[in-house]
Formats: structure tokens, C-alpha cells, sequence
């Protein structure tokens, strides 16, 4: 849009960028102008409501003075006019011709643009050529709608737009702009949030399967608590759907008890308070107790239910409980890497240095952010190129302030030891992030792998404080075991073919568990809700291509060491096969062997689609959920649920909507530059 906007030649041209469309017929998207009209508001939002043009009537034939006078407003004292879109000001003896060519000049179209709303007949004078149809003026209401646009996508509130210095450059460029004030962008931003909430709300109608949820929990500047509330499913087609159904202000005193009504209220509002099966919490009391609560009402209508904490932030604290006693270290590292990033010269010196002492490349900017992964970063720059570090620092003493950031052998040794200790946990951590899907049984795979991690340290380090360190991760490991180890975490896991019974946790293996599980799949996924089964296999296609994978598959279910015949039913024919490598896709997986499992399948949909962690892990370990924090804290109350919700609507892919009418932005965008290239030519 900028590019549109600032390329013009002249403020002429930039007058006719954005509306460069011709009328169409309404009621169906592509046949209605690309913004809807909104009008001035007082309490609420008004729109104009195109009906069928009118037969185009002949307008009468009207003196040069009627024409041009009436772009022109008479002073009180009678000695002057003044033009209406730019207010200069002309002599009241000043002839109607240059009237007329000031509005030619400086307001191109301006007969579209009368009070009275009608065109202007294209003849003017007798004895003048008729004079060429108007090139299409600014739309003001174009503008507005891409500045709101840009304000809801960069997360700011409706006040930005009455920063002095906006309006200015606005005014500046042309003085007849003018930008919609914030109480009816305010509004303008609700509308948007109701209409795209009810697309939301009939996308989940067509959900057959159960869903899970993700509560996140967070305080503002104005000290305003609020939650978060996500809805993950997969589909027929073994697609895992995640989308935000809405960001809830929670009362005070902000108890389980709030918490569970603003819950409550979002679940009956989207219609899935019986489709839900689990929900993730990030680990806060109240929401926990607010899950129990639900829990005991779901149960009383004997509908499956369970609540597990997250397993990323369990994970992320008992890293910062081990990076507690270098804390000084890593913020005298951190400052010399933000030095680095800030000076080309010293980037330029330190890549020489790494390749004189062979200590590796680097990629810059370093991440020197608050996150693990930034932690990390500050770790493995000392233990990989202490050398370097060492000499930059000396070398360029006065970039750094005299500050002194050398680090003596005793925190060179604390940061070796502790990276070597921390290492497994980064790539733990790596893994989660770009993992297609964290299912349950991988996020408690790797846990497991954390607290063998923690209790070897405990059991052979000889420092004091690296094994105090490790007491205190113990504590928080077995507290999350606690909490997560029950039945429906181990149908989950089981349901994972990369995990089943052989990669699942000590603790969570029991033959109670299998036993419990075996009857939760004969209860609530019974042969009668499914097509009649033979062999082991449903009612078949009967098109060439469907016989033909029969038949295939047939003849690799004989070559198969345990038999259908010695299987009592589908779950022991699945869990009597060893597990898929690491690498499967879980969902492709199933995808392809539903035909062989089509009970078992239904209810791996629904188990597969309980998460493992309340937040996105690469939102959490690195820097990328920095961007999301700061909106969480900036975003005043007004503004929060709103646009936080429209944009991650747009990006699950839900269009822009204003009361039904979907706003098209490169669409408007391009007939802009459209109208732009017709006034250059």
C-alpha cells in the first residue's frame, strides 16, 4: 500500500490511488464495491446499504457559473470564496474560468464529488471540445479501511491514528484527508470481531470429532488479567486445526471460580462444551482448580474429561532453576553481546578472531534475547569461543563503556559445566519447537528423558552447587509427574504408533492403565457406531482403485507376524506391533493405516488432538513469542480481545469481515494502483 500511496508524481496523483473501481451489483462479494460504506456513529456503527442502481437520468445542461460556483463557499463579508476541498481562498471578482480550471487542476473528478451527489454533465461550454469522462477521486473511506488494516495487524490501539505527527504527514500529502476518529474505529473493530467470531463459531459445527483446549493466562499494564482460549481438533482428512476462540478478562479476585465461568461462557458460546476432551492449562492454581471443577460437571454427565499442565512450561522453569546461580554471568555475557550486534566493525573483528583460533562461525545478530534460547546463546559463546570473546572485548575496550565484561576462570568453568549439563536440554527443546506435532506421548518421551537427565546429575556430579541445582529441577519434575501421569495421558501416549507401550514412561505403563484403557475404547467407540467389520476390515469401495489397495493390503497383513486370528480386538492387533520410527508423520501414519483400525482410528483422532503444552513451544523457548508478550501487555482493554482474536483469525485463515461483507485488501489495493496508472497516463 505505502508503495502505492508515496510513488505518485504529486499530490494529484496520490488523490486518486485508492478508488479505482466501477459500480457493481450488491449482496454478492465480488459483486459489491470492495468496502462496505460506513457512516458516522454516535453509540454504534451505521452502514449504507447499496440498492440496484437507478436508470442513469440525462442531467441538464447547466452555466459555467452554477457549475463551479457550487465547489465554492462564500465568505461571510461577501469579499471572497473559498474552495471547498482545499479552502483556498479567491477574490469574489475572480472569473468563474479560473475557478474552473483550479478545481481541474488541483481536484481532478471533483463533479463526482458535489453536494448534491449526481454527475455533472461533461459539457460545459458550446464552444469548448467536450471534455474527457473524470479520472476516479480519492475514497476516503478506502483509506480508512486500509489504516485499520494496518492498526489491527501490528497490534496497535485506535488511538495511534490521532497521533499529531500521522495526521500531519496525512494532512501534508492532502489536505482532504481525513482519518476516521478513534471511537469509530473502535467500533468499526468490534463489528469486525462479531462477524468473523460467527464464521468461527459455523466452522465448528462441522467438527465431528472431540476437541481439546489450551488456556493461557497473562496481566496487562493496566493490570488487567486475562485468558485465552484455543480449540485444537483433526479432521477427516488427519489435518490437526488449532484456532483462538477468544481472550477473556477475568474478574477480580481472578479465582477458579472466575475462571470457570469466563470458560464456560466461551464453550457454550462456540457450541463444544460436549465436544470437549481435555484442556491444558498453563500450570496456574486457579485455572487448575477451575479445570477440576469442570471435570466434576462433565463427569456428572458422564462425558470423558481430563486437564493436564503444560508440559513446555514445566520444562522452561526447571531450565531457569538451572540457570538460576549464573544469572550474574549470563547478564555480563548478554551485555557484550548486545554490543557486539550493535557494531559492524566489532562483528568484523570478532569473525577474524574465530577463524584465528578456530573456534567456529556465527551467525549475526546473535540471539541475546531473554529466552532459552538466548540463554543458550550466551552459554555456548564462552564455551565455544572463550578465545575470541576474550580479545574482542580487550580490543575494544572503549566501545564497551570500560564496563568490565572479561569473565575470570572460575565463571569461565561455571559456564563449561553448566553447558555440557544444559546441552540435552536445548536439543530437547529444539525438537519440540520444530516438531510438525507434539503429540502427548512425544512431549512425555522427552520429559522422561529430562528427569533421567536430572537424577544422573544428582547421582554423579561433584560440584555442590551444579547438585543443589539438580535437587531443585527434581522437585519441579515430580511435581509435573504427579499431575500428568493418569489414564487419559497414557491413551494418548499409546495412541502415538511412535510410542505405544515400548517408549512410554516407567511410571505411566501399568497394566492397570492398559486394562482401564481397553474398556474406555469398548464403551465409547462400540462396533455398533461403525460400518459391520470382516477380517478385520470395513465395508469396501467397490471401485477398481478401492479393490486394488484391498487386495494390496491383504496380502501385507498375511506377511505380518501376529495375525488378525490371535488378536482380540483392534487395540491389541495395534499395541502387538512395534512402533513407527521417530521420524513418522503420527497423522500420516494414521492416515493411511485407518482402514486397518477404522474403530481405533476414531478415537486415535480424538486422543491425538490433546495437547501436551497450553502454548506453542517455539513461542516459548525463543525469541519468537516476544512479539506476542509485548502485544499482551500493550494492548489496552479496549483493543485486546478484539484484535488479538481477528488477527489470529486471518491467520488461520477466516476472511476480514465488516457485518457479513468480506473486505478484499488487494483487491483495493490494486484498483488503487489502477487509478494511480490512469492518471499518470
Amino acid at each position: 500500500m505505502a508503495r502505492a500511496l508515496f510513488e505518485n508524481r504529486g499530490l494529484m496523483e496520490w488523490n486518486n490511488t485508492f478508488k479505482g473501481m466501477k459500480e457493481m451489483e450488491p449482496k454478492t462479494l465480488m459483486d459489491m464495491t470492495l468496502v462496505p460504506s460506513v457512516e458516522p456513529i454516535e453509540s454504534g456503527l451505521g452502514s449504507s446499504d447499496k440498492g440496484n442502481p437507478s436508470p442513469p437520468v440525462k442531467p441538464r445542461k447547466k452555466s459555467m457559473t452554477s457549475l463551479y460556483l457550487k465547489f465554492f463557499e462564500t465568505a461571510p463579508d461577501g469579499k471572497s470564496r473559498r474552495c471547498k476541498f482545499c479552502k483556498q481562498s479567491y477574490s469574489i471578482a475572480t472569473a468563474t474560468g479560473n475557478l474552473g480550471r483550479h478545481l481541474s487542476h488541483r481536484h481532478p473528478g471533483y463533479d463526482r464529488l458535489g453536494d448534491a451527489g449526481q454527475q455533472v454533465s461533461q459539457t460545459v461550454v458550446a464552444s469548448k471540445k467536450p471534455q474527457p469522462q473524470a479520472k476516479p477521486s480519492i475514497d476516503l473511506d478506502h483509506l480508512n479501511w486500509l489504516l485499520l488494516k494496518w492498526l489491527i495487524g501490528a497490534s496497535l490501539p485506535p488511538s495511534t491514528l490521532e497521533d499529531e505527527g500521522l495526521l500531519n504527514s496525512f494532512k501534508f500529502l492532502n489536505s482532504s484527508v481525513t482519518i476516521w476518529p478513534k471511537e469509530k474505529v473502535q467500533a468499526v473493530i468490534l463489528e469486525v470481531f462479531r462477524s468473523m467470531r460467527e464464521d468461527v463459531r459455523a466452522s465448528l459445527e462441522h467438527v465431528n470429532s472431540k476437541v481439546s483446549i489450551t488456556l493461557d493466562f497473562w496481566t496487562s499494564y493496566e493490570q488487567v488479567f486475562y485468558m485465552s482460549v484455543k480449540c485444537h481438533w483433526i479432521n477427516d482428512n488427519w489435518s490437526l486445526h488449532k484456532i483462538l476462540l477468544d481472550v477473556c478478562q477475568i474478574p477480580y479476585p481472578c479465582t477458579g471460580s472466575e475462571i470457570l465461568h469466563a470458560l464456560m461462557k466461551v464453550l457454550t458460546t462456540f457450541n463444544i462444551e460436549t465436544k470437549i476432551l481435555s484442556c491444558t492449562t498453563d500450570n496456574n492454581q486457579h485455572a487448575i482448580q477451575a479445570c477440576h471443577a469442570l471435570k466434576e460437571e462433565l463427569d456428572a454427565r458422564k462425558l470423558p474429561f481430563c486437564y493436564i499442565p503444560c508440559a513446555a512450561r514445566t520444562l522452561n522453569q526447571i531450565i531457569e532453576d538451572g540457570l538460576r546461580t549464573p544469572k550474574s554471568i549470563l547478564s555480563k555475557i548478554r551485555e557484550f553481546v548486545l554490543e557486539l550486534n550493535r557494531y559492524p566493525e566489532i562483528i568484523e573483528d570478532f569473525k577474524q578472531l574465530t577463524a584465528v583460533y578456530q573456534e567456529g562461525s556465527w551467525k549475526f545478530p546473535l540471539d541475546a534475547s531473554t529466552s532459552w534460547s538466548g540463554d543458550y546463546t550466551m552459554l555456548d559463546i564462552v564455551r565455544k569461543a572463550p578465545n575470541s570473546v576474550d580479545s574482542t572485548i580487550k580490543k575494544h575496550e572503549e566501545a564497551f563503556g570500560g564496563r568490565n565484561l572479561l569473565l575470570n576462570t572460575t565463571e569461565i568453568s561455571v559456564i563449561s559445566i553448566l553447558h555440557s549439563y544444559l546441552e540435552p536440554f536445548y536439543k530437547i527443546t529444539t525438537n519440540l519447537c520444530t516438531c510438525k506435532v507434539p503429540t502427548v506421548g512425544l512431549v512425555l518421551f522427552f520429559m522422561d528423558h529430562v528427569f533421567e537427565l536430572i537424577s544422573s546429575c544428582r547421582d554423579s556430579c561433584r560440584q555442590e552447587w551444579l547438585k543443589t541445582v539438580a535437587d531443585d529441577m527434581a522437585k519441579r519434575a515430580r511435581s509435573f509427574g504427579t499431575q500428568v501421569y493418569n489414564l487419559f495421558t497414557f491413551m494418548a501416549a499409546v495412541l502415538d504408533p511412535r510410542i505405544k507401550k515400548e517408549l512410554i514412561p516407567e511410571n505411566l505403563n501399568s497394566e492397570k492403565n492398559l486394562e482401564e484403557a481397553r474398556s474406555h475404547f469398548t464403551r465409547y467407540y462400540s462396533s455398533s457406531q461403525f460400518p459391520a467389520m470382516a477380517n478385520g476390515f470395513g465395508t469396501q469401495d467397490t471401485t477398481e482403485e478401492a479393490n486394488v489397495v484391498s487386495f494390496a493390503e491383504e496380502i501385507a497383513r498375511k506377511r505380518r507376524r501376529v495375525s488378525m486370528n490371535t488378536a482380540t480386538d483392534e487395540l491389541s492387533q495395534y499395541l502387538s506391533e512395534p512402533p513407527a520410527p521417530i521420524a513418522t508423520d503420527v497423522l500420516d501414519w494414521w492416515k493411511v493405516n485407518s482402514t486397518r483400525y477404522p474403530r481405533l482410528s476414531t478415537m486415535a483422532r480424538d486422543y491425538l488432538a490433546v495437547q501436551g503444552t497450553s502454548i506453542e513451544p517455539v513461542e516459548l523457548f525463543t525469541s519468537k513469542g516476544n512479539e506476542i508478550r509485548k502485544q499482551q501487555f500493550c494492548l489496552p482493554y479496549g483493543s485486546m480481545q478484539a484484535v488479538m482474536c481477528i488477527n489470529s483469525w486471518i491467520q488461520s485463515g477466516y476472511k476480514f469481515k465488516f457485518r457479513s461483507t468480506e473486505i478484499d485488501f488487494d483487491k483495493l489495493v490494486e484498483s488503487g494502483a489502477a487509478a494511480a496508472d490512469n492518471v499518470k497516463s
